[in-house]
């Protein structure tokens, strides 16, 4: 479905913020937007605990957004968590309480996914050019950086400093001096060092700052004349004066500068540190200024979803290539699997179902390229932990769960609630598997399935059951796995015009 109206919601590790926009054609326009300087980051405790003053900010604001989205469909709205989010250990038993007060469910994303989803909203928001860029955000718990062409990344990282975090630790009592700034700017220079390498081998022509930090900055430095030549954007030159004065000022409440929003003082002096460390260690002498951030390109990937141009879908394709996955058998296992959805689902699956399902068919075997006893595992610890671009931490979770489902025993999904859809979804590639499990192009048997009382019932041709001994053995020892777990599962012969 296409809708005019699309929002996405971005829980950073600082601000919250949501943006409303009008689809036409290929573009968004910007309907309205709002932003809650939540704070998340500074409330997680030093056991990476999220306590509950900042968990009841964080709802406060997302119930202030939930009533601007009052009325718009679920497709139409993504909202995403980054880095606070991700390594707050009790984030599981927050998102349920978000997710009731924005009304909309939320996806923590990886970093490497946040680092993606900014370069796809600059790119939206800069002049064509055909020059690499290098693009770079400075959040409140993590800083991305991101080299791409067009509206595409090449290279992505995701580093563990963001502005509220590094103040919080080298600005404790917001109180500025050289070696308190100098320590900042060492430690931030130290995680840039694992990466610059390769990205000065790959290389850019245009650095790119984008978000909060990057805008104050460039704010500053360009309001106070301290970029040489009257220069716009971030310059090392302006960057050093700030600096000092920062040093003379010993606090970023005491710097008498014109251009600096009150609620970003708190954070400024960590965000100053770290983008003097990329500049030093990347060697930059100018970096320009893009408004596109994650929210937008949350937005261009909900409309590329829209237009059938899935990241998730190049992912997996990409995922089939690199661990060399057979074709021809995954494409016989996902036309039964979704064969046997349609049947269970009288024509009528969700379009999640099928996209998860078409998914899990198409990686199912990936973990054979490690080792084939037990590759079902192995295919979903890779699931689990690999970068995927595209998905949210609960899909890998989710499509990790199906492909550990498709074979073994089932005692070891005990923990997913029986009403999950994913059972069903688990039931039809097991059975796909197990119907191609010759693994060629003879005609499959007339067969069908119905759902049972919290069960299954399969009926396969009567005659090809007895010339398929070893098959029909194969759905006996099935029906009784899901028997082990308290769902019938029911095997019998079809008979012709029965």
């Amino acid at each position: 479905m296409i809708y005019e109206t699309v929002a996405a919601v971005d829980m950073g590790s600082n601000s919250f913020r949501l943006q409303v926009g009008r689809v036409v054609d290929d573009q968004i326009y910007p309907l309205d937007s709002l932003k809650a300087p939540v704070r998340l980051a500074s409330g997680l405790t030093a056991d990476k605990m999220l306590d509950a003053a900042a968990q009841q900010r964080a709802i406060d604001a997302l119930r202030l957004f939930g009533e601007r989205l009052r009325g718009l469909d679920q497709g139409a709205v993504r909202a995403v968590a980054t880095n606070a989010l991700r390594v707050a250990k009790n984030a599981a038993d927050f998102l349920p309480r978000a997710e009731e007060a924005l009304g909309f469910p939320i996806e923590i994303i990886a970093g490497r996914e946040e680092a993606r989803l900014i370069y796809i909203g600059a790119s939206h928001a800069l002049p064509s050019a055909p020059h690499k860029r290098l693009v770079v955000d400075i959040g409140g718990g993590s800083t991305e950086f991101i080299i791409g062409k067009r509206h595409e990344p090449l290279m992505m990282e995701s580093l563990y400093m963001g502005c509220v975090s590094y103040s919080l630790r080298f600005f404790p009592d917001r109180k500025i001096d050289k070696k308190r700034l100098r320590e900042a700017q060492i430690a931030a220079a130290k995680e840039i060092e694992l990466i610059a390498h390769e990205y000065q081998s790959l290389g850019w022509k245009e650095a790119v700052g984008s978000s909060g930090s990057a805008r104050a900055i460039a704010d500053v430095l360009e309001l106070n004349g301290l970029n040489p030549n009257g220069e716009s954007g971030i310059t090392r030159v302006g960057l050093d004066k700030l600096c000092s004065l920062l040093i003379k000022a010993g606090s970023a409440e005491a710097l008498d500068l014109p251009g600096v929003k009150t609620d970003r003082l708190p954070v400024l002096p960590g965000g100053v540190a770290i983008m003097s460390a990329i500049f030093e260690e990347l060697d930059i002498e100018r970096m320009t200024y893009s408004d596109g951030a994650l929210r937008q390109g949350v937005l261009y990937d909900l409309l590329g979803r829209f237009h059938h141009h899935d990241m998730r879908d190049a992912t997996v394709a990409q995922f089939r290539r690199r661990y060399q996955v057979e074709r021809d058998q995954v494409e016989r296992v996902e036309a039964v699997a979704l064969s046997a959805l349609a049947q269970l689902s009288g024509g009528e699956a969700g379009e999640d179902d099928v996209h998860f399902l078409t998914w899990a068919a198409r990686l199912h075997e990936i973990g054979i390229s490690i080792a084939h006893n037990a590759y079902h595992k192995h295919g979903a610890y890779i699931l689990t932990y690999a970068d995927m671009p595209g998905f949210s931490k609960k899909d890998q979770a989710r499509l990790a769960m199906l492909v550990l489902g498709h074979r073994g025993k089932l005692e070891k999904l005990s923990s997913l609630p029986s009403s999950d859809s994913a059972w069903r979804l688990i039931f039809c590639l097991r059975l796909a598997v197990l119907l191609n499990r010759t693994r060629d192009d003879r005609d499959l048997p007339a067969w069908q399935v119905t759902p049972a009382a919290n069960g299954f019932l399969v009926e396969v041709d009567a005659q090809w059951l007895k010339a398929n001994p070893w098959t029909a053995a194969a759905l006996t020892e099935e029906s009784g796995v899901w028997k082990q777990i308290g769902r019938p599962y029911q095997v019998r012969p079809l008979v012709a015009g029965g």
